[in-house]
């Protein structure tokens, strides 16, 4: 997907594939991308490992709706984004 990249160029930022980048709907859900593995995963908490660094998602009735190709779509209510540094 394109999306991230669009909007850096939009931004003027610089594309950074090694981290885990995302967008989160207000309400429920959110978009992952350049996701390298699940390191953490429950109902309240998931944690994605990118080649630099990692993002734990908090929230409630937290699932995977689609995990594939460094692609994640998280369903439930997303409270908390964090990038966690590793």
């Amino acid at each position: 997907m394109r999306l991230f990249s669009e909007i850096e160029k939009i931004l003027g930022g610089e594309e950074d594939s090694s981290r885990v980048q995302y967008t989160v709907l207000d309400g429920g859900g959110g978009y992952f991308q350049n996701v390298k593995k699940i390191l953490e995963f429950s109902e309240n908490a998931i944690v994605f490992k990118g080649r630099r660094g990692s993002v734990r998602v908090e929230g409630e009735r937290l699932s995977l709706g689609k995990y594939y190709l460094g692609d994640a779509v998280v369903r439930g209510r997303i409270a908390r984004v964090e990038r966690c540094e590793s």
